[in-house]
């Protein structure tokens, strides 16, 4: 069992009470545009991956990629800042999900939390919002979740 916390869009503010949120967690994944002073804090925190975004600098984009697969347990995921949802895509995305086949696909950028499965590509789509102070958004929010074997 692996328990998740996921974050995204933080454009350089991060709440203390993240780290609360996420004490019990394995690992911390950041969904992109991270801003400025926002990495080494979550680096030093937990085992840590993210991508970037589309604010994010070249010394973000230095250390971190557009997309990461890997797996996590017995689940591939696929991680990209920019995606859509099901099954609104963006073209790039959809290309990449076709290719990997991912059976969690997580993306930032939109400020809107949602979790929902696609059963056309059988694959769960996690966008956790928005944690920072900078956008559209009226709330902030993040996600705790648990990979535990196969979805």
């Amino acid at each position: 069992m692996t328990r998740i916390g996921l974050i995204s869009d933080t454009h350089g503010y991060l709440d203390e009470s993240v780290f609360e949120h996420f004490n019990n967690c394995d690992e911390v994944w950041h969904g992109g545009d991270f801003g400025d002073g926002i990495v080494e804090s979550l680096k030093t925190f937990k085992p840590f991956r993210g991508v970037y975004g589309n604010i994010d600098d070249t010394t973000i984009r230095s250390e971190f990629p557009e997309q990461l697969v890997f797996m996590c347990e017995d689940v591939k995921v696929m991680m990209r800042h920019i995606g859509g949802y099901p099954p609104r895509y963006n073209p790039e995305t959809k290309k990449e999900l076709l290719i990997h086949q991912p059976q969690l696909f997580i993306s930032g950028h939109s400020h809107i939390l949602k979790v929902m499965y696609d059963d056309k590509l059988q694959c769960l789509h996690m966008n956790p919002g928005a944690a920072g102070k900078h956008g559209w958004h009226k709330m902030r929010t993040i996600i705790r979740f648990v990979v535990d074997g196969k979805i």
